[in-house]
């Protein structure tokens, strides 16, 4: 342990809404000159605790110190008053303003006549060279830069308040692993400064590698804290689940592959279907009770392949479409539907929920799609409807009336696989459904797309986890650049070393194997 003290004290932090106590007299250090972890399942309350911190949420009991001050935040202004300063996973910047009026946004230079720009960009870029982005221009249009700059320019934005904590929740969702250890560099570098971090990530491997000092949460009450180098990956997991690892194992484990019977005919068979400029005309088939993994890196064409399945994307002319045998045109979502198709975006905030309408509504809105809006669903069929895929999903809360906006991130994700499976599809998308959720909602996830395969449901698995496509996947399909390179057969000898060696073994040019 150390002999420093703490920046920030919060103690017995109790947030109640209306029905449910989100946090219940939880506790947090965090440590000048240490990356801590706010580790628990979604809805253990990492959020709550964190908006609890910034200043979003009121407390209704427990006490917040920061540099040996008790606050007490009314709001977000109050919060940054004090040196808290946060990054979220979707990053909170004006896209149509440059790089440097992001930076400096709220703290413009100003003169005599009003804003100094020429000061302002000036420093602007003092605060990017401290991020590592000395050759950016300030001038440059945000829109223009990558997600990953784009999170270093909210990092340096943060440290234009002078922060003592920096809060950064689920950064490296959408970062590549070269981005994810260029955000390390930046981080250990704000950490050296003296500044606390409080770092948010459902990725073990990331915790590990960048985190100090861990407090673990479980139902929105403090279980533990712990320092990292102290605590196996086994202890940690059951710290957070209340299992052991040994039964999370048994989740999510495929018991075995399925076999395609001779003269069997595919749900779905594809020939050279395609679209310019976003995927290569590619051959596919497949069968129902089977779950074909779409594996690649980023930019290799996995989620373009998913959309074109299910028309989001209307394929070229010369490819050919079978849906059971019979050739179709699937060229809208609207068709899809009609055919049995379903697809959960990888978006899940943003072509995914609806935030202000409720659990209910979320998941029937597509079934009402396919009805037409003038044959509403009968009370008695949607109270069935919710009532079985709010159990057989485990959605929590169980309040389908809640705004699907407070729900948790993996229960959000299981709303809407239920709002899929209430329209019955033959083949059901799936694009990155555990990204950015939790160790237990994951696996909740994972086994029901085998439980659905095994009911005879065909399963298309998006994900960029090569781990969790290996584990779930009868038939992997690997992509590169845009093209499918691969077909493998899952097996005993299957591995992610196996895709990662297709990948770089396999030359787009000649479409052979170098």
């Amino acid at each position: 342990m150390t002999d420093k003290q703490p920046i920030v004290v919060m103690k017995g932090i109790t947030i109640e809404f209306p029905g449910v106590k989100a946090l219940d007299g939880v506790d947090l250090r965090l440590f000048p000159g240490e990356v801590h972890a706010l580790m628990g399942e979604n809805g253990a309350g990492k959020s709550t605790m964190i908006k609890a911190l910034t200043g979003v949420y009121k407390i209704n009991a427990g006490t917040i110190v920061v540099d040996g001050k008790p606050q007490q935040f009314n709001g977000t202004l109050d919060a940054q008053n004090a040196g808290i300063a946060t990054v979220y996973q979707e990053v909170n910047l004006c896209t149509n303003l440059t790089v440097g009026e992001n930076v400096m946004l709220g703290h413009e230079v100003r003169g005599p006549l009003g804003i100094n720009w020429k000061k302002t960009h000036e420093a602007a870029k003092q605060y990017l060279a401290q991020m590592g982005l000395e050759n950016i221009d300030p001038r440059t249009p945000l829109s223009s830069i990558s997600i990953a700059m784009q999170q270093l320019v909210a990092i340096a934005r943060a440290m234009v308040i002078d922060a003592k904590v920096l809060i950064l929740d689920e950064p490296t969702s959408s970062l590549d692993a070269n981005e994810v250890q260029d955000l390390y560099k930046i981080m250990r570098k704000v950490r050296d400064s003296g500044v606390a971090i409080l770092f948010v990530s459902h990725f073990l491997d990331q915790i590990y590698e960048i985190c100090d000092r861990m407090t673990i949460l479980r139902n929105g009450r403090f279980i533990k804290e712990v320092m990292v180098k102290d605590t196996p990956r086994n202890e940690l997991i059951g710290m957070m689940i209340g299992k052991s690892a040994e039964e999370l194992s048994q989740i999510g484990a495929k018991k075995a592959r399925r076999a395609v019977d001779a003269g069997e005919k595919p749900i779905v068979s594809i020939k050279q279907l395609g679209k310019k400029g976003t995927i290569n005309p590619v051959d596919l088939d497949i069968y129902g009770g089977e779950v074909v993994g779409f594996a690649g890196l980023l930019g290799s064409g996995r989620t373009e392949l998913g959309r074109l399945l299910y028309g989001a994307d209307k394929p070229d002319a010369g490819g050919s479409y079978e849906l059971k045998g019979k050739t179709v045109s699937i060229s809208d979502p609207y068709t899809a539907l009609k055919n049995k198709i379903a697809y959960s975006t990888e978006n899940r905030r943003d072509e995914g929920i609806i935030g202000d309408l409720t659990v209910r509504q979320n998941m029937l809105i597509a079934l009402q799609a396919t009805r037409g809006m003038l044959k509403p669903i009968p009370k008695k069929e949607a109270d069935e409807i919710v009532a079985k895929y709010m159990k057989e999903l485990n959605v929590q809360p169980p309040d389908p009336d809640r705004p699907i906006k407070n729900l948790s991130g993996g229960n959000q994700q299981k709303v809407l696989i239920g709002r899929w499976l209430a329209t019955h599809p033959d083949l059901l998308i799936l694009d990155e459904p555990t990204r950015g959720i939790d160790i237990g909602a994951k696996a909740e996830i994972q086994q029901v797309v085998l439980d659905l395969a095994e009911q005879g449901m065909g399963v298309v698995f998006i994900s960029s986890e090569l781990e969790e496509v290996v584990r779930l996947s009868d038939n992997i399909e690997v992509l590169k650049d845009r093209h499918k390179i691969a077909e493998i057969e899952n097996g005993d000898t299957v591995s992610q070393q196996t895709i990662v060696d297709t990948i770089s073994n396999t030359t787009i040019s000649t479409g052979k194997e170098a």
